[in-house]
């Protein structure tokens, strides 16, 4: 991720999770800019899932309970996430990453994509 948005020039401040304390507004905030809410950043995978799952039942748990449980346990959160003012990004995913590009940049790079499938059919 940190390579992707280094090669394509987006400026970015990096900061890690599991160093640095979440407060619950950070929280609500990703949750804001969520398609499916918290089943989009919490990671069913992760040990501490795993671990709370067994005393816990989430799907019981109010939303300002879950959130103060993440605030406490950053490691139920899927990483990386990217997050700006507008968007979020979980995970890593080579296309959907691209709607940090700036319009134009994005447009380009249709518009080249649109060439090369022209020229490949001219190409047979």
């Amino acid at each position: 991720m940190r390579q992707w948005l280094i090669a394509n020039k987006l400026e970015f401040t990096e900061v890690s999770i599991l160093e640095n304390s979440l407060f619950k507004n950070d929280i609500l905030r990703m949750l804001s800019l969520t398609e499916s809410g918290v089943e989009e950043i919490i990671s069913k995978r992760s040990s501490a899932y795993k671990k709370l799952s067994k005393i816990l039942d989430f799907d019981s748990l109010t939303l300002n309970e879950l959130v103060d449980l993440i605030v406490k346990n950053e490691k139920l959160l899927r990483r990386p996430l990217v997050i700006d003012d507008y968007r979020l990004q979980v995970g890593y995913n080579e296309d959907d990453i691209r709607k940090f590009l700036p319009r134009k940049v994005r447009q380009l790079g249709l518009m080249e994509a649109i060439e090369n499938v022209r020229l490949w059919d001219q190409a047979k």
